[in-house]
């Protein structure tokens, strides 16, 4: 299929077969604090260690990533209203407390100054190098085929 023929809806319904973890990547900036929902988060390398957010370049947060030291909050599963909050659909009451540029409660945080920023098309990739990070068992949150869902204990 070629690249002016392919159906974007079809081809975002077969990456969502992919599951994901959930995170709020935060930053912040003169103006405030600034955080945005990304599933789009991988590790990339042990040694340096560094990871990759994919930023989609419509999200009114990524001027604030520019060059900028970012924290990737990775979600328990009693964090979906966090997760909704940073997607764009604030919640009332704010569901979260901030600890510097930490959403407290999350399962892991990895603190990361800037590496390096690629075209990514109609996203924007920033790799980062983590600078600290902190982590506690629990489960995480999950995303599946445009849905939240839950990661089933290993049998």
């Amino acid at each position: 299929m070629g690249e002016s023929t392919m159906d974007v809806r079809e081809l975002r319904n077969c990456f969502g077969r992919f599951a994901t973890g959930v995170t709020v990547v935060t930053c912040a900036h003169e103006q405030g604090k600034h955080g945005l929902t990304a599933n789009s988060f991988t590790s990339v390398s042990l040694d340096p260690p560094l990871v990759l957010v994919s930023v989609d370049r419509r999200t009114k947060a990524l001027p604030y990533m520019k060059d900028n030291h970012f924290t990737v909050n990775i979600l328990r599963e009693s964090q979906q209203d966090t997760a909704m909050h940073f997607a764009g659909r604030p919640q009332d009451p704010v569901p979260f407390e901030w600890d510097g540029t930490r959403i407290k409660g999350s399962l892991a945080y990895l603190d990361c100054e800037p590496w390096a920023e690629y075209d990514g098309g109609d996203h924007v990739l920033f790799v980062g190098k983590v600078v600290r990070f902190e982590y506690e068992d629990g489960d995480p949150l999950a995303f599946y085929s445009g849905k939240f869902t839950k990661v089933a204990p290993q049998q």
